[in-house]
C-alpha cells in the first residue's frame, strides 16, 4: 500500500476542448433530430447524482443503434473532440462530467433485449435497458439477473464503471457476471470481447480489461451477461442492533460460518431516521441490518435461523419479517432510497458518497473508527453498507454554499480512504474512479501501476477522446 497523498480531492479539473462548428453540423446533418443543443438537454446530460460539477457538452446524440453510436465516434474523431456515454445518468463520481467540453453519447434508446439463452442462464442485451427493465423482460423465463446497485442503471452503465450492490456477497458484481461485449473503440470501429461460454483461455481478456473502464477505452454498445434461477423461497428480516459494532461483528461471523445469505445491508441510526421520514416507515432508530434469504424453504428457514443465533449473541433483536414480496420490496425500496431520503432531510445540500471496502476481517475496525471521526467533526452524515463484502458507504452532507463544510466532508472522506488502503482495502468497491477518486487512484495502486494503464489508454485512444479527465490524468 502506497503513502496516502496529502492534497485533499476537492474539485474537478476544467480543461475545455474547442468544439468547431462544423461537427456539430456534420453530426445535425447525420442524425437529424437524434442531436439535441437545447440547453435544457445539454444540463441534463452534463451531471449525474454526485457532488461535482462542470460545463455541459455541447450536443447530445441521442443513439438509437451501434451504427449511430459509431458515426457519431468516428466524426467526433475526426475533430479531436470527446465523447462521453451516456446511460441513466446515476454515477456519483462524476463519470457524466464534461470536464474537456465534447458530445454526450445517450444510449438510453438502446434497451431491447437481443437474445434470451435460458439453457445458457445468459442474455445479451444493448447498453440502454436498465435492470429493471431487464428482468421485467425475462419474468417469465424463470430467471432473474441479481445485480443490484440500488438506482435503475443501465446494464451498460454498470458494466462500465464495474458496478454491483447489495446482493453482491452471494451473487458477485458485474466483474463475474459479464460474459461478452460489443465495444465501440476510439477510431469508431467495433468489435466484440468474450462468448458466450463459461470460461476462456483465449488471448487477452479483452472483456475484463472494458468492465470498469468507465467509457475511456470504448463504448458498450452490446452486454451478455449471466442470469440465475429464481430462488423457490425468499425471505426477508430486519433485526436491529445496541450498536454498529454489534452489527458488523453479526454480519462478520455470518459470513466466516459460511452462510450462504443474499443480502445483508447495514444502515445507522441516521440513515434509519431519515429513511421513515422519506418512506414513511417506523423502524427502531438503531442501527440494523437488512437481510434477505434465497433458497428451498428448508434451507432458507435454517440460514435464518443461524443468522438469528448469532444476532442474539451480539445483542441483536428479534427477527422482523417481511414475509409477502410486496413487504419485501417496501423494505429494499426504502434502503434504495437512503441516499436520497438523505439529501432531502437536509434542503439544498449534496452528498459526498464514499465507496471503500475492506477486507471483511478488518471491517470493524475502519467502520468503527471512521464513524467516530464523522460524530466530532459536527458534518451531518449518514452510513450504509453492503457489509457482507466489506463496502460501505458515509455520505457527508453539506452545504454548496459553504466551501468550509465542503472542505471539512472531503478531509473526511480523504482519512476514510487513508484508513481503508493501510487496512488492505480499496477506495472504490463499486461506484468507480470517475473524477471525485482519481487521486485516490495513485494512493491505492502506485505510480507504476498507473502509468501502465495511461500506456494502455494512449494505445487504444491516441487523441485521448473517450470520456477524457476520467480515472486518471493524463
Amino acid at each position: 500500500m502506497n503513502a496516502p497523498a496529502t492534497a485533499l480531492h476537492l474539485l474537478p479539473q476544467i480543461h475545455l476542448r474547442e468544439v468547431p462548428q462544423a461537427l456539430i453540423d456534420a453530426l445535425q446533418s447525420r442524425f437529424g433530430a437524434q442531436c439535441s443543443l437545447a440547453q435544457a438537454v445539454r444540463e441534463q446530460h452534463g451531471r449525474d447524482e454526485g457532488s461535482l460539477q462542470a460545463p455541459p457538452p455541447s450536443a447530445v446524440v441521442f443513439a438509437e443503434s451501434t451504427q449511430d453510436v459509431a458515426d457519431a465516434v468516428k466524426l467526433a474523431s475526426q475533430y479531436d473532440v470527446p465523447v462521453i456515454p451516456y446511460g441513466a445518468g446515476s454515477s456519483l463520481e462524476g463519470h457524466l462530467l464534461a470536464v474537456q467540453g465534447g458530445i454526450s453519447i445517450d444510449v438510453a434508446r438502446m434497451n431491447r433485449v437481443l437474445s434470451i439463452n435460458a439453457d445458457d442462464l445468459t442474455v445479451t442485451v444493448q447498453p440502454g435497458i436498465t435492470r429493471k427493465q431487464l428482468n421485467e423482460a425475462i419474468k417469465d423465463t424463470g430467471l432473474f439477473f441479481p445485480i443490484d446497485p440500488g438506482a435503475d442503471a443501465s446494464i451498460g452503465g454498470m458494466s462500465a464503471t464495474r458496478a454491483s450492490g447489495t446482493n453482491a456477497v452471494r451473487y458477485g458484481t458485474m466483474r463475474e457476471n459479464v460474459l461478452a461485449l460489443e465495444v465501440v473503440t476510439a477510431s469508431g470501429e467495433v468489435i466484440r470481447t468474450g462468448t458466450r461460454a463459461r470460461k476462456s483461455a483465449a488471448g487477452y481478456d479483452l472483456t475484463r480489461l472494458m468492465v470498469g473502464s468507465e467509457g475511456t477505452l470504448g463504448v458498450i454498445t452490446e452486454v451478455t451477461v449471466r442470469l440465475y434461477p429464481l430462488p423457490e423461497a425468499v425471505s426477508a428480516a430486519i433485526c436491529s442492533f445496541p450498536s454498529i459494532e454489534a452489527a458488523v461483528r453479526t454480519t462478520i461471523q455470518t459470513i466466516q460460518l459460511g452462510v450462504p445469505i443474499a443480502r445483508v445491508e447495514l444502515i445507522d441510526r441516521h440513515s434509519v431516521r431519515m429513511v421513515n421520514a422519506h418512506s414513511k416507515l417506523n423502524l427502531r432508530e438503531e442501527p440494523m441490518l437488512l437481510m434477505e434469504f434465497h433458497g428451498s424453504p428448508a434451507s432458507v428457514k435454517e440460514q435464518a435461523e443461524t443468522v438469528q443465533t448469532i444476532a442474539s449473541e451480539f445483542g441483536g433483536n428479534a427477527f422482523e419479517w417481511a414475509s409477502t414480496p410486496e413487504e419485501r420490496t417496501r423494505l429494499w425500496t426504502a434502503r434504495h432510497n437512503a441516499y436520497f431520503a438523505a439529501v432531502q432531510s437536509r434542503p439544498g445540500c449534496r452528498a459526498i458518497s464514499t465507496d471503500t471496502c475492506v477486507p471483511i476481517s478488518r471491517l470493524a475496525d475502519c467502520l468503527l473508527e471512521s464513524v467516530d471521526e464523522a460524530e466530532a467533526s459536527g458534518i451531518p452524515y449518514f452510513l450504509v453498507g453492503h457489509v457482507g463484502d466489506g463496502n460501505f458507504h458515509f455520505g457527508y452532507l453539506l452545504d454548496p454554499n459553504i466551501p468550509q463544510e465542503r472542505i471539512a466532508a472531503e478531509d473526511l472522506n480523504h482519512k476514510l480512504v487513508a484508513r481503508a488502503l493501510s487496512m488492505g482495502g480499496t477506495c472504490t468497491g463499486e461506484h468507480g474512479v470517475g473524477l471525485h477518486k482519481m487521486g485516490f487512484l495513485l494512493d491505492e495502486t502506485g505510480v507504476g501501476a498507473v502509468d501502465m494503464m495511461r500506456a494502455i489508454k494512449r494505445a487504444l485512444d491516441p487523441k485521448n477522446i473517450l470520456n477524457p479527465g476520467k480515472i486518471f490524468a493524463l
